[in-house]
């Protein structure tokens, strides 16, 4: 094994320790763009008797010139419309008129102790999946304190259409919903009727995302808001806010999520021009050491009685996502201050993956083992030019070092004797930089799929094999320990035809049993996909030994097949 392998090597187990831990996402904070924007106590709901108790009440966003709460009916048990689409079946409570309870029954719960067939479900219970508040000159109404009647679904193509009209709010106001049959967005319309004009709406994400993974611990560490302004995704981590000073975010912004792991809450402006105009955002309280609740309200300006929303609320899909919206796809932004570099190989090997899953219709499982494949017979070629260079310059060492012992007091004439050996052998200055691209060509490859390998939820809860989850670790470490020992074999016929280094030596060893550790608990399909790669560059080390072995060192004279070069 020459220099140039073992930096690599060295590279690449520098990138595998430091990726987890050296991408914290950035605080940015901006100031505040007034106090219209502000989260107030929930005084609308303790002042609203009709207001179910099984529904959570969000902090009621208020303008300053507020007046308190419209008078309300008695009290009233709320009722419960469902709707079902292809994709999943949403819970509409009367008050307030908006879904408390969302399921995703393709995909399943992972959450210990719960029944395998249960699907998804993305509230907590009794909390909604929005609220909103409409401001006007002279007060503010919290739609979560007005009941609303649904009025039979009709529908409109494979679009189901459910309206609510209000019976307890003066002006009267009617939501309608559309439900998509084959996506996860559903548009939201509203409209006030009255003279006066509403002017700005706010919309309050939910506190959290339920969690429904085997590991929730994990899982409650990747909670977070993100939101779009102008080209830039920005990534607010729930650790990353304070519980007493909210942070206020302003400028076009194009929507705004909340999301976990694997699954996500959108808020899109319907408008052609429509935009949020900030995003405020401030921590909840901290039952424990990370922080599982969040606030997140987003203003819109209002020029009209009418409204119109989009909401995205199901799986981290890279495929829907990127039809919603532009750059929701990035909601969760890979690679913390080198996304600009990790986001486009992210990107291309998510388009790979998902061309191969859809083109042949195989399971991941083995789109990862012919991934990896590919990707070998791809840099075979540039594989194979830096080995030969690095076998090249093995041969002609003993010639460099003479060299740089007999002008080692003459700079210029060593270098003039350096550029002629070069020459001699059909070598330039640069062969041994040029070497070691093709080692570093993967480095960026390597960053972004261990992010989508570890996050993207194609991979979740899917078997292969003994692996009942190619997004856990391998519960035998039967994964990692195979790519140890193929990565031990390719050394060990690297070293064939070398000469003796016992630095060489000792990483034979080394290497391996490091490598193994540090994937030891990574996610299985990222240790099947390195399996595979080292399996398929095994062919290539060994004609690559086999052609050292024939090949003689050099002398003072090229060798017949240097000549013949």
């Amino acid at each position: 094994m020459d220099r140039r392998t073992l930096l690599a090597l060295l590279l690449t187990a520098i990138v595998i320790v430091a990726t987890p831990i050296l991408f914290p996402s950035s605080r940015q904070q901006r100031p505040p763009i007034s106090d219209t924007l502000a989260i107030a106590p929930s005084d609308t709901a303790r002042a609203a008797p009709a207001a179910p108790p099984a529904v959570s009440s969000a902090p009621t966003v208020s303008a300053p010139t507020r007046t308190g709460a419209r008078a309300q009916a008695a009290p009233t048990r709320p009722e419960t419309t469902t709707v079902k689409t292809k994709l999943a079946t949403y819970s509409i409570v009367s008050y307030g008129g908006t879904p408390v309870g969302i399921t995703l029954p393709a995909y399943r719960s992972l959450r210990p102790g719960i029944p395998k067939e249960t699907p998804v479900s993305l509230l907590e219970p009794g909390a909604r999946l929005f609220h909103l508040n409409l401001a006007g000159d002279a007060d503010t109404i919290a739609l979560d304190t007005v009941r609303f009647r649904a009025t039979p679904q009709r529908l409109e193509g494979s679009t189901i259409v459910q309206s609510l009209t209000s019976i307890t709010a003066v002006p009267a106001i009617t939501l309608t919903y559309r439900f998509p049959a084959d996506s996860f967005v559903v548009r939201v319309e509203g409209a006030v009727s009255g003279p006066s004009v509403p002017r700005r709406l706010f919309v309050t994400l939910p506190t959290r995302i339920r969690s429904e993974e085997a590991d929730v611990l994990d899982d409650t560490r990747h909670l977070a808001l993100s939101y779009r302004m102008g080209t830039e995704v920005a990534k607010v981590s729930f650790n990353d806010l304070d519980t007493l000073t909210s942070r206020v975010d302003s400028g076009a912004i194009r929507w705004v999520a909340e999301r976990n792991k694997y699954f996500v809450v959108a808020v899109i402006p319907a408008g052609p021009d429509s935009t949020f105009r900030a995003v405020l955002m401030r921590g909840g309280p901290r039952s424990g050491r990370e922080p599982t609740v969040a606030h997140a309200t987003a203003l819109l300006p209002l020029t009209s009685n009418n409204f119109a929303l989009r909401v995205y609320a199901g799986p981290q899909s890279w495929d829907h996502l990127r039809k919603t919206t532009p750059e929701l796809e990035n909601v969760n932004p890979y690679g913390g201050f080198a996304h600009g570099l990790v986001q486009p190989f992210a990107t291309l090997m998510m388009r790979v993956i998902l061309w191969l899953h859809h083109t042949f219709s195989i399971g991941y499982g083995w789109v990862l083992v012919i991934f990896g494949v590919l990707v070998r017979i791809v840099m075979w070629p540039l594989n194979q030019n830096a080995m030969r260079s690095s076998m090249k310059l093995q041969r002609i060492q003993p010639q460099l070092a003479e060299v740089q012992s007999k002008y080692k007091d003459n700079p210029e004439r060593q270098r003039e004797a350096m550029m002629k050996l070069y020459q001699e052998h059909g070598m330039s200055p640069f062969s041994p930089i040029l070497g070691c691209l093709p080692m570093l060509l993967p480095m960026p490859i390597l960053f972004a799929l261990y992010f989508v390998f570890q996050n993207t939820i194609e991979l979740r809860g899917v078997p292969f094999f003994w692996l009942p989850d190619l997004s856990l670790k391998d519960p035998y470490y039967i994964t990692p320990l195979v790519m140890g020992i193929t990565m031990y074999l390719m050394s060990w016929i690297g070293m064939i035809g070398m000469p003796p280094n016992p630095q060489s030596k000792m990483m034979l060893y080394v290497m391996p049993v490091m490598f193994t550790v540090l994937f030891w608990n990574f996610a299985s399909g990222l240790n099947l996909y390195y399996a595979v790669q080292n399996v398929a560059a095994l062919p290539q080390q060994w004609l690559l030994a086999r052609e050292r072995t024939t090949t003689k060192p050099a002398s003072g004279a090229k060798t017949g097949k240097e000549k013949r070069e």
